[in-house]
């Protein structure tokens, strides 16, 4: 079993870059496809991209069209680590992200059904 805890989230200007993280225990990450996820107050949950596992398939990454282009999603195997890189930040960026883990999928799917979660972090974009 995996435990997932995400970090990096705070208040930002509009325009401005954070790089929130997903650090695992318990289990090797390479192992699992990563979701990140994002819902705001009053809003539904929605799926921002994910990362297949490193071990079975050829890394694939894919993006929610409303942050492709702007957020970029990474792996660094020797931390046990999914990095969530969010450039040109939106006031409607604004929600607490999470990420979620799964070791059934082939490769992955954004908004899709994860088996572990993180607790979250807090993005606020605002000037």
């Amino acid at each position: 079993q995996v435990q997932l805890v995400e970090s990096g989230g705070g208040l930002v200007q509009p325009g401005d870059s954070l790089r929130l993280s997903c650090a695992a225990s318990g289990s090797t990450l390479d192992r699992y496809a990563i979701g990140w996820f994002r819902q705001a107050p009053g809003m539904v949950r929605e799926g921002v991209g994910c990362i297949s596992n490193s071990v079975t398939s050829d890394e694939t990454i894919y993006y929610a069209d409303s942050v492709k282009g702007r957020f970029t999603i990474s792996r660094d195997s020797a931390k046990n680590t999914v990095f969530l890189q969010m450039d040109s930040l939106k006031p409607e960026d604004t929600a607490l992200y999470s990420c979620a883990a799964d070791a059934a999928y082939t490769y992955c799917a954004v908004g899709g059904d994860y088996d572990y979660w993180g607790q979250g972090t807090q993005v606020t974009v605002s000037s």
